[in-house]
């Protein structure tokens, strides 16, 4: 048994998508996330600039006491999960190999993947999932103009759908049977991706996997919490209120306090 939070964090609110299914998954846990918005987009910075940024986060969320921490970003594990998992302290889980398995475990013959344009560049997914299955197809294509909608409230509306129609547009050159969801922001647009993609393409949410991984670990190591209703602490490098809109939409209410932090 271990009482102490899970700490997680996102370069803006995508991250939250995380939080929600491991909140629903893990309601014992108490949680602490921080965006990033002070330094978003993570999308066109450099490797150098993102290890920066993430290493710090990494710090201060072990300075408040976490017993694990989840890289709720994509371009954030990309290019930095390696450098966490060897200088902190705690277990740290990134979200780009569970996208990748949960792909292959539904068994598909050709799936596409959309990201940050980092996350795309690196050729994380493809190479991840040739690892585990050599014979699956894939297409990666950089959807970036699809966080700020996100990111600004924008999620449910015509704009949202045009811009998700136009950014997926290079799919329907590339038929898939499957799309990974490469960027923590884009579950919140899963009603307009679904809508450009068809009902006959699987949508995958690397979050679900993630959680899996991240019970598994806590579980092996005797960390899981086993008592009451955990908490949930909000910090942002940017404005409060924004982070605290999309929490309220996002979490329903269930977030306990939110702050501004300077890193």
């Amino acid at each position: 048994m271990d009482e102490r939070p899970i700490g997680l964090m996102d370069s803006g609110l995508g991250g939250l998508s995380v939080m929600r299914v491991l909140h629903k998954q893990l309601p014992r846990e108490s949680l602490i996330f921080v965006g990033d918005q002070g330094h978003f987009p993570y999308g066109t910075k450099s490797q150098e600039e993102l290890q920066h940024l993430v290493l710090n986060i990494g710090h201060f969320l072990v300075d408040q006491g976490i017993k694990m921490m989840i890289v709720a970003c994509n371009t954030a594990t990309g290019a930095a999960l390696p450098l966490l998992q060897r200088v902190l302290p705690v277990p740290v889980i990134g979200v780009i190999e569970p996208g990748a398995i949960a792909a292959v475990h539904h068994h598909l013959q050709t799936v596409g993947v959309i990201g940050t344009a980092s996350t795309i560049a690196k050729g994380a997914y493809p190479a991840t999932i040739h690892r585990l299955d050599p014979q699956m197809k894939v297409f990666s294509h950089a959807a970036q103009e699809m966080v700020p909608i996100v990111e600004h409230g924008l999620t449910g509306t015509p704009q949202a759908q045009t811009t998700v129609n136009s950014a997926l547009a290079f799919f329907d050159q590339h038929p898939v049977d499957g799309l990974i969801l490469g960027c923590t922001h884009f579950p919140f647009l899963t009603p307009e991706i679904q809508q450009k993609m068809s009902s006959d393409v699987l949508l995958i949410d690397p979050a679900y996997e993630t959680i899996k991984q991240a019970q598994t670990t806590l579980t092996d190591r005797d960390l899981l919490a086993n008592q009451g209703t955990g908490t949930i602490k909000l910090f942002t490098t940017g404005e409060r209120a924004e982070l605290v809109a999309g929490a309220e939409r996002w979490l329903t209410g269930q977030f306990t306090s939110c702050d501004h932090v300077d890193l």
